[in-house]
């Protein structure tokens, strides 16, 4: 048995997300009914985060035991063909120490959230970002967002069904980068609770508009209810860049 960290690339919006479920396709589930075609063998593929419906991934870190006797490049090369013609491909595949864990081996965890902020509606980049045809001042949004920065009790960003065991996270990385009409924020940790980025965004959001201040946000912080934070931004612009071990 050998068991290979598989680095992935999908666009979301054609999944229910990461996690199999019996509403419809998920990527994990693709996942496995390509390495049943491939290797004849029944496995679980383990992903580094459980991203939601029409979240994207660039950077996405599962790994999967087979039986199988093959290469590495075999496995990359034959089930990226029977994952056609689903957005989903597998960027590199490598041999992994049996003791790898794609979800509890991580140390830090990626993401990047895009807007675009013009009065124009999407036409290239729709459904890969969250359109807000409202001026935003991205300066006061990062000035903002550097108050959640650290350990904190987030309850105010966490989602009603979060299954994590504790709201305490540490939020190493929050930048608010402009460049021309695009907005990305990058956040870095290493876990997140469920929304935990899209509901940060949509607070911020608020602040771009101008309708909150640096103190609001922190008061949002503070309280750790959710009933006190901004919306939830769409899942459209939250890309998975990257999992560090």
């Amino acid at each position: 048995m050998t068991r290979y960290k598989l680095t992935i690339e999908y666009d979301g919006g054609g999944f229910v997300g990461w996690q199999r479920q019996a509403t419809g396709p998920s990527i994990q589930a693709a996942l496995e009914a390509a390495f049943k075609s491939f290797c004849g063998e029944a496995v679980t593929v383990w992903g580094a985060g459980r991203t939601d419906a029409g979240v994207h991934a660039l950077g996405q870190v599962a790994h999967v035991d087979i039986a199988k006797k093959t290469t590495a490049n075999t496995v990359r090369e034959a089930v990226n063909h029977y994952l056609k013609p689903q957005r989903l491909a597998l960027l590199k595949v490598e041999e992994a120490d049996p003791h790898f864990h794609a979800r509890t081996s991580a140390k830090a965890r990626l993401y990047r959230y895009r807007i675009v902020n013009r009065r124009a509606p999407l036409a290239v980049e729709q459904g890969h970002a969250w359109h807000i045809p409202y001026a935003l001042d991205a300066h006061k949004m990062h000035e903002a967002a550097q108050v959640l920065l650290g350990k904190h009790d987030f309850s105010t960003f966490r989602a009603s069904l979060c299954q994590a065991k504790s709201p305490v996270k540490t939020l190493d990385q929050l930048d608010v980068i402009r460049d021309g009409e695009t907005i990305d924020i990058h956040a870095r940790a290493r876990s997140f609770l469920h929304h935990q980025v899209r509901n940060i965004v949509g607070t911020l959001s608020l602040v771009g508009r101008g309708k909150w201040s640096k103190a609001d946000v922190k008061r949002a912080l503070d309280a750790a209810d959710r009933t006190k934070g901004g919306p939830t931004a769409p899942p459209d612009g939250l890309f998975l860049v990257e999992v560090r071990y």
